[in-house]
């Protein structure tokens, strides 16, 4: 269980682009499991940070390597920000390229960058995390910097109660 919380912290480190200094930011502590889900709160700066996320129940794709996979919503209080949708994919993208994550038909465009894809503004992470705590199912696809293209698939299970307890954690309604 702690090598799996040092690779969330890992990836979420990467994810925002800093590596954590001692004494910057606490280990991440899960605040929950829900279904295919999990929630975890750190304190960054002193200030607390809440994310949940999951990884994909089927990753498809011919490929050689690929490192791992991650989607994510993250609340940050402290900069007025919540439901910020990143989808980290394990290689990198091909540039200029978009992802598109499909939630039960309902298509919508992410805009990347090295290994990580985000929605384009703070309505479209709403919407999405609305969908993903009220979806059953999440397709992911993009394209490497090879060209090679992938689908990666999601259970939706337990998202609205990993969603509740990061917003419970970060009082965030």
């Amino acid at each position: 269980m702690a090598r799996r919380s040092y690779i969330y912290l890992f990836v979420f480190c990467v994810m925002f682009g800093f590596w954590v200094a001692p004494g910057s930011a606490a280990e991440p502590r899960q605040v929950g499991k829900f279904g295919d889900w999990t929630s975890y709160v750190l304190m960054e700066q002193g200030n607390k940070v809440c994310y949940m996320v999951s990884k994909p129940v089927n990753a498809e794709g011919k490929y050689t390597n690929r490192g791992e996979i991650f989607a994510l919503i993250t609340h940050r209080p402290a900069e007025n920000t919540k439901d910020v949708f990143s989808y980290i994919t394990g290689y990198t993208y091909k540039q200029g390229s978009d992802a598109t994550i499909t939630i039960d038909g309902k298509r919508h465009m992410l805009f990347t960058q090295d290994d990580t894809a985000w929605a384009p503004d703070a309505d479209a992470d709403s919407r999405l995390a609305k969908a993903i705590q009220q979806g059953s199912k999440m397709v992911v696809r993009g394209t490497s910097r090879y060209g090679t293209r992938t689908t990666d698939t999601y259970s939706l299970k337990g998202s609205g109660g990993a969603y509740k307890a990061i917003s419970k954690e970060c009082k965030i309604r």
